[in-house]
């Protein structure tokens, strides 16, 4: 028999909206104790368990709050309101309440990598005024170095060019790249089920050109890459949130400025000095060369349209022929 104090934090968690297993993890108990509680206590009150109305829109709250924590119950009632929800505030107040009021989850293990190993990498996107756009944000796992840039797509061209640019930025190559299930990098991924991994070709070709080796999370894996994880939030919170941006340029110039000026100087608790100075001090050096060239330079950058990739091969061509000719 477990104490009060177990029943009332079962209480409170599976009243928050966690399933019966996250409850049980959060706790470190079995899923059945939690299974048999809740039919005990269903029992003793003599009432089948309803739904709520609330119920269908709690994801929406927490998905709101792990991006924005200080949003107010009010502003989540308008949000649920206009996504459909059909009670009343009270609902929404109760359920915030009990969201922030219970047990933070155990932290993870974490996963330190030595200077110049690994780089994590991932997309977050973001609703402008003009439409969504995509940060890809690489993060070098030993210091923390953060490099990113907002982008209107997720291909495999923007995924070369963003990685470019961050390895010029960092001024070397780690030895391997961290992704998740990224489309442009992982064709499939039967391992959950015994299979194999299949790596785009292409990108295969992109990856030994630079002199990285390509890992990919596990499905349904994605906190081995927390790391990238936890700077994408803070990019949320650090920078996006309560921000105003006139377009793309002003985007980018402006989040490569708080990249330069802040979230590379910030104190990282985890380090005891700021990615920049853990940087200079012992990963730099250890990062490997630069390639001599970019990689397919014209067929990678995500913004050139076909006629102005047309356009410049013709004028190479005209440029070497009147070279010939001389």
């Amino acid at each position: 028999m477990h104490d009060w104090r177990l029943r009332v934090e079962m209480k409170a968690l599976l009243e928050a909206g966690l399933s019966k297993s996250a409850t049980a993890e959060r706790l470190g108990v079995d899923r059945r104790t939690v299974s048999r509680w809740q039919e005990d206590r269903d029992m003793k009150t003599g009432r089948k368990r309803r739904g709520s109305k609330l119920d269908p829109y709690k994801g929406i709250i927490r998905e709101r709050l792990t991006s924005y924590p200080e949003l107010s119950a009010q502003r989540l009632f308008e949000e649920c309101r206009d996504a459909g929800y059909p009670g009343g505030y009270g609902g929404v107040r109760d359920y915030v309440r009990r969201l922030r009021q219970a047990p933070p989850a155990p932290s993870a293990v974490r996963f330190e990598t030595p200077p110049g190993h690994q780089a994590q990498v991932d997309f977050g996107t973001f609703r402008t005024p003009w439409g969504g756009r995509h940060a890809l944000v690489v993060v070098l796992g030993h210091s923390r170095m953060m490099w990113l840039e907002f982008f209107e797509t997720q291909t495999m061209a923007t995924v070369m060019t963003g990685l470019e640019r961050a390895f010029g930025f960092f001024g070397g190559v780690p030895a391997e790249l961290l992704f998740d299930q990224m489309k442009a990098v992982v064709t499939s991924d039967g391992r959950a089920v015994g299979g194999a991994l299949v790596l785009n070709e292409e990108f295969g070709r992109f990856a030994a050109h630079w002199g990285f080796r390509i890992r990919a999370c596990r499905p349904y894996r994605a906190q081995t890459k927390g790391k990238v994880e936890r700077s994408i939030r803070y990019v949320r919170t650090g920078f996006f949130y309560g921000r105003q941006f006139l377009n793309d340029a002003d985007l980018n110039e402006q989040v490569q400025r708080w990249v330069r000026d802040t979230a590379n100087t910030r104190r990282c608790a985890a380090l005891g000095e700021s990615p920049l100075a853990c940087f200079e001090r012992v990963e730099r050096a250890c990062l490997g060369p630069m390639a001599p060239r970019p990689f397919r330079e014209d067929e990678a950058a995500p913004t050139a349209s076909s006629a102005t990739r047309s356009i410049e091969v013709v004028r190479r061509s005209l440029t070497e022929y009147a070279e010939m000719t001389r």
